[in-house]
């Protein structure tokens, strides 16, 4: 059976290319496209489409808020971002709402094509530099919880470490005794599950 596909855009020139992209494949069925969330909120849940390939910035509510509305209503549906938005708000509110494909309406037809077959089979299509972006975001959330496991005087002794410093060196610079500092790193590793310095500062910093 063929991959029922709809769309919801704004600019006509976009919405008709998209619908002319989809009817060229033979693998995919266009069952419907919108001009507006509004209409789609309304719509989606009586086609319940495969795929649902949505823009962010529609007039009147968006593309998240549509996806936010209708994700329970549309359990078989699989949503994809095309936008020409990549910062990393609005690549993180669109998948926290239910997104699971997110494609800049700079990529080409082809890899648009790949992508609605991708994310039908359960993959998560995403043009390259955003997942790049998410990668970094996972990354710092990934430290950012590691900081939060530590103390505000562990997580100051880590940085140390991992700037190179002895012992004796951050026990100087932090105004505190040698045995201070062996009682702060002995939690440290205990607290981040590592047995030496190397495996600290490389688990802390995500670093490979």
């Amino acid at each position: 059976m063929p991959i029922r596909v709809s769309i919801v855009e704004d600019l006509a020139e976009v919405r008709e290319g998209l619908v002319e992209l989809v009817q060229s494949d033979a693998e995919l069925l266009m069952v419907s496209s919108f001009k507006d969330a509004e209409t789609a909120v309304e719509k989606l849940p009586l086609l319940q489409a495969d795929v649902v390939i949505m823009d962010i910035n529609l007039p009147g509510m968006s593309g998240i808020e549509c996806i936010k509305t209708i994700k329970e209503k549309c359990p078989g549906t699989q949503f994809m971002m095309f936008t020409v938005y990549e910062n990393d708000e609005k690549v993180l509110h669109a998948l926290r709402a239910g997104a699971s494909g997110y494609l800049l309406k700079r990529t080409e037809p082809q890899r648009i094509l790949e992508s609605i077959k991708e994310l039908n089979q359960g993959g998560s299509p995403m043009s390259s530099n955003v997942a790049r972006k998410l990668l970094t975001i996972f990354v710092h959330e990934k430290v950012k919880q590691k900081k939060e496991i530590l103390s505000d005087r562990e997580n100051e002794v880590l940085q140390l470490l991992a700037d190179g410093l002895l012992y004796k060196e951050i026990a100087e610079r932090l105004y505190i005794g040698h045995g201070t500092v062996r009682q702060h790193i002995h939690n440290i590793y205990e607290k981040l599950h590592v047995h030496n310095r190397t495996e600290a500062v490389n688990k802390y910093f995500e670093r490979n």
